[in-house]
């Protein structure tokens, strides 16, 4: 008893400002940062009977969609729920949970309906779950209501039992008075839960009162979060601020990195950055006990993991730590740059798994679909090795990926995810959500320094052939940037729009450091491109 359960809600309860609809690789690689994080629970959306299955939605007419979108994941030691308004998802659409990819499953439902919803919870229960009674609106519960329903609760017995502040009107008092109600009447084996609204900035601060009182009480405890506090209107408790105060408090190891990963490049982008309030800059900072200014700078370089930035700043000393001085952060920076990790090994491994083969670097352009007679011609005659840059291909397959972009690394989660055969050559730069790379290599040493364009990864790739003492390789799907309102991508979602000038500029740049390259390495275009060789 009186364990602390962190659970984090992104998927469902962040759904409502998207319809849910976060696309399958976010929700893919959200779960599985929130997985290696180390967070207890984690609710994957909604089961809703009125929905129809989407791949790209957190919200599902059943059980079963479930297990199409999330099966494939290593969920790890972390308990998988997800949530049903009570009166919008029949029974007959729950299997039991032997059959099912959910361990438990939350039931939300307003004071009126509490003696129908407890019977579905017991019904729930009976299938297998761990279920979750959720009081939405708990402020509007008299005392005696609150009796009523603790001895309903009693009857069925689930997991947890949780005040949900649905409107955010709770401030401390009236937090622990509902506490106490349910902490003298229920079942000592019920948990009590807590998740909070920031309509008066009060869901994380009540979250530190709520864990405070509840670790006296010898309860098992369940405290709620979203990333970012990621929710309808004010939003809610942040996830990574509790795993923050949890870690310090009562000795938790939640990794925060990883859920500042999930928040850079799949929250974040959802809103745009307000004029003022919380957001990921200033709590890194905050995070780091820095300027701000020092986490600017890094973010601005954009070729840096979240984990990276908090790497580069847990070296800022002392004083200098709140006087922002622009050299000092760029110095750490490239000293950060020039070590970054050591890939010896990685490279011993590699240079035995290419040696004595022809070399296809394939890129993500659109000549890989309009000119695939050649590559497939060349795919017979060659038999080569075949390495894609930052997208997994479908013609010809792929036997290693090169990785050097996390955004491209996020876009592509759900189909990494079933390729457990296929190797990534990441750069260090690149978080990975769980475990490790096949290979990661250093950052660092593969920017070219005389370009514009220095971490293109083309360029990165050919220095990589270079170290590995290859003098000729074959390449394909490097097109160059054909301006304004052109395809330049294969795939529609890796599209950036560059205007003609910017085109122009990026193809000369990349040109000039493709022909300096060439004294080292034979580059042999299979397909058609805009580079100047």
């Amino acid at each position: 008893m009186n364990r602390i359960q962190l659970l984090d809600c992104t998927l469902r309860d962040g759904g409502y400002i998207n319809d849910w609809e976060f696309g399958h690789d976010h929700l893919i690689s959200i779960f599985e940062r929130i997985v290696d994080a180390g967070v207890d629970i984690i609710e994957i959306g909604f089961l809703d009977e009125r929905r129809i299955t989407d791949l790209d939605r957190s919200i599902m007419p059943g059980t079963d969609p479930v297990r199409q979108i999330y099966g494939g994941m290593d969920r790890k030691n972390t308990m998988v729920v997800g949530m049903i308004d009570y009166g919008t998802c029949g029974l007959d659409l729950i299997r039991p949970a032997a059959e099912s990819w959910l361990d438990g499953i939350r039931v939300i439902f307003k004071k009126h309906l509490r003696r129908e919803a407890m019977a579905y919870c017991e019904a729930l229960k009976q299938k297998g779950y761990c279920v979750f009674a959720q009081l939405v609106s708990v402020t509007s519960y008299e005392d005696e209501e609150m009796l009523d329903l603790i001895r309903l609760a009693n009857q069925v017995r689930p997991y947890a039992v949780s005040m949900v502040d649905t409107y955010g009107l709770m401030h401390q008092n009236n937090l622990l008075h509902y506490f106490e109600l349910l902490d003298a009447h229920l079942d000592p084996l019920i948990g009590i839960g807590y998740h909070g609204h920031n309509n008066f900035q009060m869901g994380y601060a009540n979250a530190i009162e709520f864990l405070k009182r509840g670790k006296t009480s010898g309860r098992d405890l369940v405290i709620d979060g979203t990333l970012y506090g990621c929710g309808k209107g004010a939003g809610n408790a942040p996830v990574e601020l509790l795993a923050m105060h949890l870690n310090a408090a009562y000795g938790k190891k939640y990794k925060i990195s990883q859920l500042l990963e999930a928040i850079d490049v799949s929250i974040a982008p959802l809103t745009p950055q307000p004029a003022w309030g919380y957001d990921l800059k200033h709590f890194i900072a905050a995070f780091n006990d820095c300027h701000p200014n020092y986490v600017s700078y890094l973010l601005n370089k954009r070729t840096l993991s979240v984990h990276s930035v908090n790497e580069i700043l847990q070296k800022l000393e002392g004083g200098q730590k709140l006087l922002y001085k622009e050299a000092y952060i760029e110095k750490l920076y490239y000293e950060y740059l020039a070590v970054s990790v050591n890939d010896e090994e990685s490279i011993r491994r590699l240079k035995k798994k290419t040696e004595g083969r022809e070399i296809l670097l394939l890129g993500p352009g659109n000549s890989i679909r309009l000119q695939k007679d050649r590559i497939q011609a060349f795919m017979i005659e060659k038999d080569p090795l075949v390495i894609s840059v930052n997208f997994i291909p479908v013609e010809p397959a792929a036997d290693c990926l090169f990785l050097s972009n996390a955004k491209r690394y996020v876009q592509q989660a759900a189909v990494l995810s079933g390729k457990r055969d296929l190797e990534v050559i990441a750069t260090s730069n690149v978080a990975k959500t769980s475990g490790d790379f096949s290979y990661q290599l250093s950052f660092p040493y593969l920017l070219c320094g005389e370009a514009e364009f220095r971490d293109n990864p083309m360029l990165m790739l050919l220095k990589v052939m270079i170290r590995l003492k290859h003098k000729r390789v074959y390449m394909a799907g490097f097109d160059g940037y054909a301006g304004a309102f052109h395809t330049n991508y294969v795939d529609q979602k890796m599209e950036y729009h560059y205007s003609d000038l910017e085109s122009q500029e990026i193809n000369r740049a990349v040109s000039a450091a493709l022909r300096k390259l060439r004294a080292d390495i034979e580059t042999v275009f299979l397909t058609d491109t805009l580079y100047d060789i």
